[in-house]
């Protein structure tokens, strides 16, 4: 593999890592809260889509559909039935309500595995075309599809939370939910629009790196982690913080094996955490809360 493979494999893996932590950062912004089940929404989507493809010949395009469909219903499940109810009956406390967010977390993976199966599955590719050699690295049709998707996704969600009412109630409902309440804001129905989201761009991102690694049940807890990793890097001071956080884990997680070892990715992103948990948990930008 060239240096230059190396690099392309990094941006990959980064945009990946990017777009779950984008969907954490909505519902962070929007409601305050940290939806440890993103990762498991993303590997559900991959694999709802594969399975019927590949088990019932299912169209490509309609198989998209229910991968965006199941994600985007699990998302406002988790918010409706799940941390909405918890934070109700305990006086709307972070911590019972994270507790339920990570047996969800849980729950999603082994359904998941029950109902598509414990073995992997190939992901499906949008679009197939011939790949191109750029500057020395072979370029596939998954590889721009997932980079050229990323770079939409965030460019269209920061239009989105700037230009757009909804998402600047969204971000002023985040800032000071009480306030909000206050005020007579909407903010249930903020929340749900911040989970709804996510949901969709997690699914986005599960359905565009299927295509390159493929998918298996497991995968969600170990998405969710480095995802969470990159937004506690990146920050929540603005929409593209998450990519800087995931773009700098994709390089650690490339780079670090090639030059170190098979576990030096893990060694250096839990050095890299614990630096950012201890001397910056704000991440690089944080946010200006209003009040």
């Amino acid at each position: 593999m060239t240096d230059a493979q190396l690099w392309l494999a990094a941006l990959e893996i980064g945009a990946f890592f990017s777009l779950i932590a984008l969907g954490m950062y909505l519902v962070v912004v929007g409601a305050d809260f940290f939806n440890f089940a993103m990762g498991p929404y993303a590997m559900a989507a991959a694999m709802a889509c594969s399975f019927v493809v590949v088990d019932y010949g299912v169209p490509l395009w309609l198989a998209l559909l229910l991968g965006l469909a199941v994600c985007m219903a699990l998302s406002v499940i988790t918010e409706k039935l799940v941390v909405q109810q918890v934070q109700k009956r305990s006086g709307r406390g972070e911590l019972p309500a994270l507790v339920a967010v990570t047996a969800v977390l849980f729950a999603v993976q082994q359904l998941a595995g029950t109902i598509f199966g414990r073995t992997p599955l190939p992901g499906q590719k949008l679009f197939d075309f011939q790949a191109v050699t750029v500057a020395g690295a072979t370029v596939d049709s998954s590889s721009i599809v997932l980079i050229a998707g990323t770079a939409i996704v965030f460019v269209a969600v920061g239009v989105w939370l700037q230009t757009s009412q909804t998402g600047r109630l969204l971000r002023a409902v985040g800032d000071n939910p009480e306030a909000a309440r206050v005020l007579g804001l909407p903010v249930n129905r903020v929340r749900l629009v911040a989970f709804t989201v996510a949901g969709l761009i997690a699914a986005i991102a599960g359905l565009l790196f299927a295509s390159k690694a493929g998918v298996q049940f497991t995968s969600g807890l170990s998405w969710t982690l480095t995802a969470f990793i990159a937004l506690v890097i990146g920050g929540t001071g603005r929409s593209w913080a998450p990519l800087i956080g995931g773009m700098l884990l994709g390089f650690v997680q490339v780079f670090a094996p090639y030059y170190f070892g098979a576990s030096a990715a893990q060694t250096a992103i839990l050095l890299i955490a614990l630096v950012f948990f201890a001397f910056r948990p704000e991440g690089m930008l944080s946010r200006k809360v209003r009040v």
